[in-house]
């Protein structure tokens, strides 16, 4: 009997679920051809149903900073499930789990957890809201902070992908309340801020852009939005579901040393399962329920397995020089990748923070909403096959970010150069 192709198994998919996935951008609809269908993973290896393997700089879309079933978390999910999936009472994981993110990060004094980023993003907003009386927020074209309706207004990611910077089903009362501005540009803001910052209830930003491939932020943008915000007594949000405990353990905000009021949390919180929190000073945390009048609540919301899995790894995360070896490694990806690109006759630029990395096929810089969408996607859907066909697996999308993990050591890394260089020639 011959096994299904990825083909089949997509068209079987299709049947029962949206597009065959549940979730857009696994589609491959910005790449071109069927999705992949996974298997299994180990290390910095990802195995498709075919058997067939590829080195992983998707990484669960950033979670697996250890690499693929690290043996301690492994351990800590099967330790953790023979006593229990969920419980839907408290435990004192949740207590250590807190504990742990309030150590790490300096700004955030109290914590709720969660399942996911849109869950912690939303919840935000909707604290801020609570806390300062106000409706509107300012968000950043292409910045992506889960699917929220407040959020789906000009966003990046899957979004941004499908050319859909907004959404049917998004009301215009919640597209009202959400004003734009443009990512590293302060005066963008201050218009707003001029316009109505009496409304404002926060600023939601990804400090790192992670959503329209990676942005990083310019000198003097989030210390400029830090004082914007406090000159208007408006809340500052940072989004760290994919910068926290990524670019170090204090996130983005001690990468860069500028603190928010709130922060959420997510990716490698969960240790690669579903678990997301939002945290940030105590007054403003204490508004929430049953302290304060702001509801929130989940019954999955610090399940015992996410949290012995998060603890896990970022008991890791915190050993010594942990991330000084992950940034030194990605600062030689970045200079291998800038070697195999060098010569191409096409238009590339390259841009990293710590382990997060994006090859634009755009001449440069990429710096805002704007400049990522100057990219040339479907030059990149071919590259992203040509990578595919040597057992490359990247973001199947030109507006994501490549991962690194501890698990991509130097020969890991000197065969994707090589197969970097052999795909680039053949565009």
């Amino acid at each position: 009997m011959t096994a299904p192709s990825h083909e089949s198994r997509h068209a079987r998919a299709c049947r029962v679920i949206p597009g065959g996935v549940n979730s857009p951008v696994r589609a491959f609809r910005s790449v071109g051809g069927s999705p992949i269908f996974m298997r299994s993973a180990k290390g910095p290896r990802i195995t498709d149903a075919d058997g067939r393997e590829y080195i992983d700089f998707v990484c669960s879309w950033g979670p697996m900073i250890l690499g693929h079933a690290y043996p301690s978390v492994v351990a800590a999910i099967v330790k953790a499930a023979a006593d229990g999936t969920s419980f839907g009472a408290c435990t004192e994981a949740e207590t250590e789990m807190a504990e742990a993110i309030r150590d790490c990060v300096p700004s955030v004094e109290k914590v709720r957890l969660v399942c996911s980023g849109t869950e912690a993003t939303m919840s935000a907003v909707r604290l801020a809201r609570g806390y300062t009386g106000r409706e509107k927020i300012v968000k950043f074209r292409g910045c992506y902070h889960g699917h929220g309706d407040s959020f789906l207004i000009q966003a990046g990611s899957g979004a941004l992908t499908f050319g859909n910077p907004s959404s049917p089903g998004v009301t215009r009362g919640s597209a009202q309340d959400t004003l734009l501005a443009e990512y590293n540009d302060l005066d963008s803001v201050r218009a707003l801020f001029k316009a109505c910052g009496d409304e404002i209830a926060a600023v939601i930003v990804e400090p790192v852009a992670g959503n329209m491939g990676v942005l990083v932020p310019e000198p003097g943008f989030l210390p400029g939005l830090r004082a914007l915000c406090d000159g208007r007594k408006t809340l500052l949000i940072f989004d760290e579901v994919i910068t926290g405990f990524r670019l170090g353990l204090a996130g983005a905000q001690g990468y860069y040393g500028v603190a928010p009021d709130l922060t959420t949390l997510g990716k490698i919180l969960g240790g690669g399962l579903p678990l997301a929190a939002y945290g940030g000073r105590a007054d403003i945390m204490d508004q929430l329920s049953p302290v304060g009048p702001v509801y929130q609540a989940g019954t999955l919301a610090g399940n015992p397995l996410a949290t012995a899995a998060g603890l896990a790894m970022l008991a890791e995360v915190r050993k010594p020089g942990f991330y000084d070896t992950l940034n030194r490694r990605s600062e030689s990806w970045e200079a291998d990748l800038r070697g195999a690109l060098k010569g191409a006759s096409v238009p590339w630029c390259i841009n990293r923070a710590g382990s997060l990395l994006t090859v634009f096929f755009a001449a440069g810089p990429v710096r805002d909403y704007a400049s990522a969408l100057k990219s040339d996607t479907k030059l990149y859907g071919r590259f992203f096959h040509a990578m595919l066909d040597r057992g490359i697996y990247l973001a199947p999308s030109q507006f994501e970010a490549a991962f690194l993990s501890a698990a991509h050591d130097d020969q890991v890394m000197a065969r994707t150069a090589e197969a970097v260089k052999q795909a680039v020639a053949g565009l």
